[in-house]
């Protein structure tokens, strides 16, 4: 599992606007999935629900808004056991980036910050990692064997994460057909990003070490819509274990995508489900017209990465009383105070400068339509922003789309770069060190577009859109870890915990189902935890499979929207709930009432609450008030409808006896009074 992205920090600063936007079209929403050959993978992340952390003894679970000290650090690349360096890595390097620490003496230690060795691995997240691999009939290891996963962007203080491989080759009944499980792993989260502005990246420990278990798919969803019904899926499995956490952030999904010539790209860190299908489209049709744009360089001689050539200009001057704000270097110096940015931390080397470059028969590329929305400028400014660090929107300028106000500067500036009808041209801006980087990028990213697509990491947004985070990690940043010891994984271990395994979804799912329970409220139990609930109050205290399943899968549902703390009643309560109800069924009618209670006087007993509601039994002498009750109904209806004054008398009376008599009864007594004339 590789870092989060900001998407799911909740401290995550906001997306900035970036170059490279159009108007969608009819091509963006239209996708053959099956003829471009879209083929997806997941990589689900699931926080375990343990005391601990995964190597130390930090309580896990524990967040805060709050620090009592920082550290600073700076990552750089070390070699693979193999001996070379993981592109990467080498790749985070270049972005000189100071990474900042905030630390909370409640949730982070010295293993946290790479000063202590691990502690030994939690046993409990193995068991439950143990426990997801039995739900997916996965071959188990014998031994856990912990390795270490090398990221320099910062999110872990160690330059790595430690993992484990805790099952192989499992499966999912999924739409009729197979979905292969690869590997199932325990490993460690990373840290929340608070902030991330020029070179300086600033992360929250807190959740730093918490353990996880990843579970990794095949290749095997054909659809965007199939990649969401696939991430419900594993989470219900996770979710049936009883052992993880819930709630925004405590899941997080990569969603692996290509298409037919494509290559696999990572979108990195995707925090709900229903984000799924527009992410998935939008890297579809984004390959799709990468492909088509590597067909187009090569049509036009650029058939290899090194064929790929600019010419950079430093044309600071030029743009000195330019209409354009952000070009100017009075703007510049305005957005740095404002933005309180410092030498040697948020700002790079050199003095301002404002850089063109020339791109030698690149034109009428960098407004091709690439993902949604989107144009190939946009892969440009992303590369821009993250490794030279210029992140002050629009990131850049290009000549295909030149602000309109300016264009007599965009002619200056075709006679200052000698610039050629066949050429492109992009401007930059910011420290020296800087827009010389970004140059850089440029020409890279342009390289990489003659082989059509390249491995990315990409980070997502709620729009459906990506942007580049990194180039995708390859295997040379896996080594293994000397500081842990193998973990023993005994056939003793594995059959103790396959005793106590819950019900898998699927298996759930058919025996609701021939009870009468619809599909989506089996869902929303297994994902809420209410589905063992409701087998507890089935098993141990007699209640109908369908009617606790509708109380506890929509009935509580409307409760807690209304703001009852359902949350709030002690587990021992429900069965005595559903006692109450078998004993007098009248009770079933006063059942929100009775929650009510039981959520806003946790202490008592179902027993005291009942007699608090005066629930205990029938009011003695009921039907000789009924005459009082019917008059009152009379006096208050407007016309001689018979049929409204019984619906109006039976409420007026049920509003007394309700959950005390049973409706029926109430129903009879008021149509034989009123027909006997009261």
């Amino acid at each position: 599992m590789a870092p989060a992205s900001p998407a799911s920090s909740s401290d995550a600063p906001d997306r900035a606007p970036v170059a490279g936007t159009r108007p969608r079209s009819r091509e963006d929403e239209v996708l053959d999935y099956a003829g471009v050959g879209l083929i997806a993978g997941l990589e689900v992340h699931q926080q375990l629900l343990t005391e601990r952390k995964l190597f130390c003894q930090c309580p896990a679970g524990r967040y805060t808004r709050t620090h009592d000290g920082t550290v600073l650090r700076h990552m750089r690349p070390t070699l693979s056991e193999l001996g070379v360096y993981d592109g990467t890595a080498l790749m985070e390097f270049k972005t000189r980036k100071h990474i900042v620490y905030l630390l909370n003496r409640e949730n982070t230690c010295t293993y946290e910050m790479d000063d202590t060795p691990p502690f030994p691995v939690n046993q409990k997240a193995v068991d439950v990692a143990i426990e997801q691999c039995l739900m997916l009939g996965c071959d188990i290891v014998d031994e856990v064997h912990i390795a270490r996963k090398q990221y320099l962007d910062g999110s872990i203080p160690t330059g790595f994460q430690r993992t484990a491989i805790v099952g192989v080759n499992g499966r999912l009944p999924f739409r009729g057909r197979t979905l292969t499980i690869t590997q199932v792993s325990v490993e460690e989260d990373s840290c929340r990003e608070v902030s991330d502005r020029g070179h300086l990246i600033v992360w929250r420990t807190d959740r730093l070490g918490m353990p996880l278990i990843e579970t990794v798919t095949a290749p095997d969803l054909r659809t965007p819509d199939e990649v969401e019904e696939a991430i419900l899926l594993v989470g219900r499995v996770c979710r049936s274990t009883g052992h993880v956490r819930v709630g925004l952030g405590a899941s997080r999904q990569d969603v692996n995508v290509s298409v037919r010539g494509g290559r696999r790209v990572e979108i990195k860190g995707v925090p709900r489900a229903g984000w799924a299908p527009a992410l998935v489209h939008g890297e579809g049709v984004r390959q799709t017209n990468l492909l088509r744009l590597r067909d187009e360089l090569h049509r036009r001689g650029l058939t290899r990465p090194d064929a790929i050539g600019i010419e950079t200009t430093d044309v600071t001057d030029l743009f000195a009383s330019s209409r354009l704000e952000p070009l100017r270097r009075d703007a510049w110096e305005r957005f740095v105070s404002s933005e309180g940015r410092r030498p040697e931390f948020e700002l790079g080397e050199g003095a301002f400068r404002v850089l063109a470059v020339r791109l030698p028969g690149l034109g009428d590329t960098l407004s091709w339509p690439t993902q949604p929305g989107r144009t190939f400028a946009h892969e440009l400014a992303g590369r821009v922003r993250v490794v030279s660090g210029l992140d002050q929107p629009p990131i850049l300028f290009h000549s295909e789309d030149w602000p309109t106000a300016a264009r007599d500067e965009l002619d200056a500036l075709r006679m200052a770069v000698q610039w050629g009808p066949d050429d492109g041209l992009v401007v930059v801006w910011g420290p020296e060190a800087d827009t010389r980087t970004a140059a850089e990028e440029i020409r890279i990213r342009y390289a990489d577009a003659t082989e059509g697509v390249p491995h990315e990491t990409r980070q997502p947004f709620p729009d459906g859109s990506t942007d580049f985070e990194r180039i995708l990690p390859g295997p040379d940043r896996m080594y293994p870890d000397t500081d842990s010891p193998p973990t023993r994984v005994t056939r003793e271990r594995v059959e103790r915990l396959r005793e106590t395994l819950s019900e898998r979804p699927w298996e759930r799912e058919a025996r609701y189902a021939d009870a009468g329970v619809p599909t989506s409220t089996v869902h929303y139990l297994i994902r809420r935890g209410g589905a063992a609930r409701v087998d507890q109050v089935v098993r141990d205290c007699g209640a109908d499979l369908r009617f606790a399943a509708f109380f506890f899968g929509e009935r509580l549902k409307g409760l807690r929207r209304s703001g009852v703390a359902v949350h709030e009643i002690p587990e021992e309560r429900w069965c005595e709930l559903f006692r109450a109800f078998l004993e007098r069924p009248a009770r079933h009618e006063a059942w929100a009432a009775l929650v009510t209670r039981l959520a806003d006087e946790p202490w008592e007993t179902t027993a005291e609450a009942l007699r608090a509601l005066g629930l205990d039994g029938a009011p003695a002498g009921w039907r000789d008030r009924l005459t009082r009750w019917l008059d009152d109904a009379a006096a208050e209806v407007y016309d001689d409808d018979p049929g409204r004054l019984v619906r109006h008398a039976t409420g007026r009376v049920m509003s007394e006896l309700r959950g005390r008599v049973p409706a029926r009864s109430v129903v009879e007594a008021v149509r034989t009074a009123l027909e006997a004339g009261r």
